[in-house]
């Protein structure tokens, strides 16, 4: 009889401590940011906007699936921003070369950031040099490339089915690039977290002198990662030149940072060894929540910066490593 009191103090104890953490933290930030702007504006809490919200965040969503993987092999990716622009370009130029077929345009484009990642994660391995600065030149050369290949003026998309597909369809009455952002999601969450791949992903960023010794190849698994990320931030770049009819050279700047940005507030440790998918969504709703939010509220577009940029700040000081 003397024990239940003590097994539920220790409940308690335990709740307390999750909910406090920095992974609980961030969705208590989440459910307040959500009443804030409720209260604040009449417009927020709709469905329209919700939507609108979902069709503002795809692209971090998306490719903060593959930065995780990255982030908890203990590595960075910062060339996804320009890879978007590069795929959306090679789309649309294989389209145009092969009869407008949808499917051969999606097909290049996604590998054209598959290869972009594999290409990171070879040298990364091969050269022993750090991910960051690897994916800082990838950077440049990507953007050059999608410069190079356009001449620095936009490509037109006329086809139909790819707009329908990757950016103005819907499924079941939700947008499609909510519907593959979803999809996406619940695919890196499945292999991340209940895959042997994503066990040995947690293993190579949580100790990768053990992971070696366990007979784990963690060149391979880093390798991968990378192609992962970049395989995603090609598909990124689909849906981005799907739902502007156009593939710009231009697009992407900055994105890096928002999906990097995502995946921590998510939870995901900056040395590796740990993040989870569905933080990483969370962290990606938080941003788009943000930009929205302010916008309705009307607040002046250059305080919104530095009020995103509190609000990231506080999110992550917040978490306790």
């Amino acid at each position: 009889m003397s024990r239940e009191p003590h097994m539920t103090t220790e409940a308690i104890d335990i709740i307390r401590r999750r909910v406090l953490s920095g992974e609980g933290m961030i969705y208590i930030a989440f459910v307040v940011l959500i009443i804030v702007f409720s209260v604040s504006s009449p417009f927020f809490l709709t469905l329209s906007n919700f939507e609108n919200i979902g069709r503002q965040t795809a692209l971090v969503s998306i490719i903060a699936v593959g930065m995780t993987f990255v982030i908890v092999s203990g590595e960075f990716d910062l060339s996804v921003g320009s890879v978007v622009a590069l795929a959306g370009v090679t789309a649309a130029i294989a389209m145009r070369l092969f009869a407008d077929h949808w499917f051969v345009g999606a097909l290049v484009g996604i590998a054209t950031g598959a290869l972009v990642g594999f290409v990171n994660g070879f040298l990364t391995v091969q050269f022993r040099t750090p991910s960051f600065l690897i994916t800082l030149g990838s950077l440049g050369i990507a953007r050059g490339f999608a410069m190079m290949l356009t001449d620095t003026r936009p490509i037109v998309i006329t086809n139909e089915s790819y707009f329908k597909i990757f950016g103005e369809g819907h499924v079941l009455g939700v947008p499609v690039v909510i519907a593959w952002t979803a999809v996406l999601m619940v695919a890196g969450a499945i292999l991340l977290h209940f895959s042997t791949f994503g066990r040995k992903v947690f293993a190579t960023g949580g100790n990768t002198t053990a992971a070696r010794y366990s007979g784990i190849s963690t060149y391979r698994i880093r390798i991968a990662t990378l192609t992962l990320t970049g395989l995603l931030a090609g598909f990124a770049g689909v849906v981005l030149s799907a739902r502007s009819h156009a593939a710009r050279p231009d697009v992407g700047a900055g994105l890096e940072l928002d999906v990097i940005t995502a995946v921590i507030l998510g939870g995901a440790a900056l040395s590796g060894g740990r993040g989870t998918i569905a933080g990483a969504l969370v962290g990606s709703l938080i941003i788009g929540i943000v930009n929205n939010g302010l916008v309705l509220v009307g607040v002046d577009s250059s305080l919104q910066i530095a009020i995103k940029g509190f609000i990231i700040w506080i999110a992550v000081t917040a978490r306790r490593q």
